[in-house]
């Protein structure tokens, strides 16, 4: 491993190349970041400037490598500049970048999605996760004739107005806004109920199952933990839907491609009425999707009433990238590959785990895990969080850092295995995870 500034013992954040390119950073761009979670706000220190990244390893600008865990927040399932996804995109751009017209290749990574996903009839692609969760949202409500949407407390469907709500009080658990710039009048639609809590659901719906739109859900909420769901709890939200003229809609964002071709909606054998899409489904690139039943979808322009549009939505690279990433895991077996490493991960690293001097355990579902700091077993709630175990987790974050291991900088964010990963890098995280859990306190 490459250490020219000193001991992997004693790095703890950005060296001084880092450093000199953050402080540029913080003046021409809000926090030095161009997304929240990468300024280390919530585990301190100077972020790391990336210069390259190669199969597992990232590189910074002072030259040091990390073996990494985060995987640009889980698309790069294929791990860092696969070389049939980086052959695929140089050669989209040697035929251009943009055409603000139908490509081929969208037709057919569209035909991907639609063959893979249950319930799937038809797919529309827009640039993020955002896009493609505002959108169906606003599908569901142009189909419905309604216009109440009910999410849930811990999981995250992007920054849309509507959906930066935290639970209000009583039984309607009216939405308020968690973000500065949205104004109450934009969140009085929307209702937040707690996951895993099926009296609380049936009795909104008893309230005001003929308002609602929709229902949006993280089937795998996977953006404030990895708070794994009963499967139990998902089909009676499914009942109560489709009991109630209610379109579910499943966030695969993270989840989908990532579980398998039918992402959690396989994994469940559950079908929702929509789904949205990102990450994988890009191959690294911008990319989000959104899909369902042909009848749903025939409401979006230019065939119905539902206005949605985007002048780099199915772009050649993006579209290029994204099919390249489906026909290797296909073609290579990746998605048995990568569930048998997640069971040898969750062997290895659940006896560290209960060794640990404070409580801690491991969430796991497929390809993706979560250090949970909270007690003998996961929570399944955002409610059951502990935020004081932000501080241990600083501590621990910073020392497999400074022992060349990169996990996510929140306690709150889970970490991903690629195929590029092998049983040795697991082996890696789990003996700097041992060391790291040593030198804290009880």
């Amino acid at each position: 491993m490459s250490d020219a500034n000193g001991s992997a013992a004693a790095r703890a954040g950005g060296g001084p190349e880092s450093v000199s390119w953050f402080e540029r950073a913080t003046r021409v761009t809000p926090g030095g970041v161009n997304s929240p979670v990468r300024g280390f706000g919530a585990v301190g220190g100077t972020p790391l400037v990336i210069r390259s990244a190669q199969g597992t390893t990232v590189v910074d600008v002072d030259g040091r490598e990390y073996l990494d865990f985060v995987g640009s927040w889980g698309p790069l399932i294929l791990g860092h500049a696969h070389p049939k996804v980086v052959a695929a995109v140089t050669a989209a751009c040697a035929r251009g970048m943009s055409y603000g017209a139908p490509c081929t290749e969208e037709i057919e990574l569209a035909e991907e999605v639609v063959a893979s996903y249950p319930g799937l009839e038809q797919v529309r692609f827009v640039s993020s996760g955002t896009e493609a969760v505002m959108s169906a949202v606003r599908l569901a409500r142009g189909a419905t004739g309604r216009d109440l949407i009910v999410k849930f407390s811990g999981c995250y469907h992007g920054h849309v107005d509507y959906l930066l709500v935290a639970a209000g009080s009583g039984l309607a658990t009216f939405g308020q806004p968690s973000s500065a710039g949205v104004p109450e009048d934009f969140t009085a639609l929307s209702r937040v109920a707690p996951l895993d809590d099926v009296d609380t659901l049936t009795r909104l719906f008893a309230v005001e199952g003929s308002r609602i739109a929709a229902v949006i859900i993280e089937p795998v909420p996977a953006n404030n933990g990895l708070l794994l769901q009963r499967r139990e709890f998902l089909e009676t939200l499914r009942k109560l839907c489709t009991d109630h003229g209610t379109l579910l809609i499943f966030d695969e964002v993270i989840s989908g491609f990532r579980l398998g071709p039918a992402g959690a909606a396989g994994h469940f054998g559950i079908t929702p009425d929509l789904a949205t899409f990102g990450k994988i489904v890009g191959g690294g690139m911008p990319v989000g999707a959104f899909g369902g039943r042909r009848e749903l979808m025939r409401h979006l322009s230019p065939e119905g009433n539902v206005y949605q549009a985007g002048t780099l939505s199915g772009n050649p690279i993006a579209m290029s990238a994204g099919l390249a990433t489906l026909r290797t895991l296909r073609d290579e077996d990746g998605w048995s590959r990568l569930d048998a490493l997640g069971r040898y991960l969750a062997e290895t690293l659940s006896p560290v785990l209960a060794g640990s001097p404070v409580p801690a355990s491991l969430a796991r579902l497929g390809s993706m895990f979560w250090i949970a700091l909270h007690a003998a077993e996961p929570p399944r709630t955002a409610e059951a969080l502990d935020p004081r175990c932000g501080a241990l987790y600083a501590k621990i974050f910073h020392d497999l850092l400074g022992q060349g291991v990169a996990i996510a900088p929140s306690a709150f964010e889970i970490a991903f295995l690629s195929t590029a990963h092998e049983r040795r890098d697991v082996d890696r995280l789990a003996d700097a995870l041992a060391a790291a859990l040593g030198r804290l306190e009880p």
